[in-house]
């Protein structure tokens, strides 16, 4: 398939654009978001920051760039004081729509951002494609919605064979997806980091040593899927700790990493509190931790993690189309009992456990009951799934076996 792909991202751009003044889209760079906003219609001025007689513009005389309404501005992140002349602007004369925003950085974690433009902006983050996405299945998540669903049945789970070491080492930027040798996407991705650390990094802040940036990336990396322990982190790549701190939140302002937060179920239990170190895009993770091949993947004893990994690229997907209904979670407790992933939508849970194996039984969900016990009344654990490489069966009541393979389909 050639061409532009549709965006599922797309309805919510569509539905922020019809209620506040400005929106706000984020993501890394090479996600599609210049492509995604070009595309809201001729009507709409657009200017980028990464022209530089339009930076200096944005710099020198911010408010000129916004006569012109409505209008897209993009890269903002080059020059924060420009949500100082967007703000004023609504304040003059609010209309829904007005202005559209994007950045390949989060800007409310930027500590150069003069205003946040709170109750004028929603802020949307694009992920990169997951396999579905970028396959164009129409209606691919819907499964995932059928497990909060009281009637779910067997039935509403797909059958598919998969090849998740395949879509580990693409990923999910679209020039990448776009390169069908591994060697040669090897290539992209190098230059993708160099571009990164030599650009985008030092618009954000001033890193003495690109180095041992790297390196503490690598090492980011090799800890894709596991509990984040930064002062082991920081001992692994020879930085001090607040080094270390400050680099990993850079690498969560450029929206390259995310820090999934445990569940808080009962307070008083012995709950680990340390957040799960897991990347927005699996083959740049891949990458980074030196995985070149999928023969490479099978000799590595994470495996378990990656597969993880490569799965969170589609639940991420999942998560953004609806941000303020939806959340993931861990779970985890002091004695190693662990629940992978946990789905939140409107206030109801469903518990993900992955397996590598093509066989799964009740004892894979030991981490799933564990939690079960410790859960607050108030928490609503509606189902709980095993997803492995087998076939789909019931484990136990709201329990049960379903294969990954449809969410990473060949």
């Amino acid at each position: 398939m050639n061409g532009i792909r549709n965006r599922w991202f797309s309805r919510n751009l569509e539905s922020a654009l019809k209620v506040l003044p400005v929106t706000v889209v984020t993501g890394a760079r090479q996600t599609g978001k210049t492509t995604l906003v070009r595309m809201l219609g001729a009507k709409r001025s657009f200017f980028t920051l990464d022209d530089f007689g339009v930076l200096d513009q944005a710099e020198r005389n911010p408010d000129s760039l916004l006569d012109s309404r409505p209008v897209t501005l993009d890269e903002v992140q080059r020059a924060p004081q420009l949500l100082l002349a967007v703000k004023r602007a609504v304040d003059e004369q609010r209309r829904a729509g007005d202005f559209v925003l994007t950045g390949s950085a989060n800007l409310l974690l930027m500590g150069r951002v003069a205003d946040t433009l709170a109750g004028r902006a929603i802020y949307l983050e694009l992920p990169p494609f997951c396999p579905a996405e970028w396959s164009q299945r129409k209606g691919a998540l819907e499964p995932v919605n059928r497990l909060f669903a009281p009637d779910f049945d067997l039935g509403d789970w797909p059958d598919k064979k998969g090849n998740w070491q395949r879509w580990l080492l693409r990923g999910g930027f679209p020039p990448a997806l776009a390169i069908e040798s591994d060697r040669d996407r090897g290539l992209w991705f190098a230059a993708y980091v160099q571009t990164y650390l030599e650009r985008d990094l030092r618009q954000l802040s001033d890193v003495a040593s690109l180095p041992d940036f790297q390196r503490l990336m690598a090492l980011a990396a090799n800890r894709t899927g596991k509990l984040l322990n930064q002062a082991d982190l920081a001992r692994d790549a020879a930085l001090s700790h607040p080094t270390a701190h400050r680099y990993l939140n850079l690498l969560e302002t450029g929206c390259l990493i995310t820090r999934i937060r445990p569940l808080a179920a009962n307070p008083s239990s012995s709950m680990v509190k340390a957040p799960k170190l897991l990347w927005s895009d699996c083959g740049l993770a891949a990458w980074l931790a030196g995985i070149r091949s999928a023969e490479e993947i099978g000799k590595r004893l994470d495996s378990g993690f990656w597969l993880e990994q490569t799965i969170y690229q589609t639940l991420q997907s999942w998560r953004a189309l609806d941000p303020t209904n939806r959340r993931i979670h861990y779970w985890r407790d002091r004695a190693g009992h662990e629940v992978d992933f946990i789905l939140e939508r409107d206030g109801k849970l469903v518990a993900v456990e992955i397996k590598a194996s093509h066989q799964a039984n009740l004892s894979d969900a030991a981490g799933i009951q564990t939690l079960k016990s410790v859960l607050t009344k108030k928490q609503s654990l509606v189902r709980s799934v095993v997803l492995h490489a087998g076939k789909a069966r019931p484990l136990d009541k709201d329990v049960f076996a379903l294969p990954w393979g449809w969410l990473v389909e060949d």
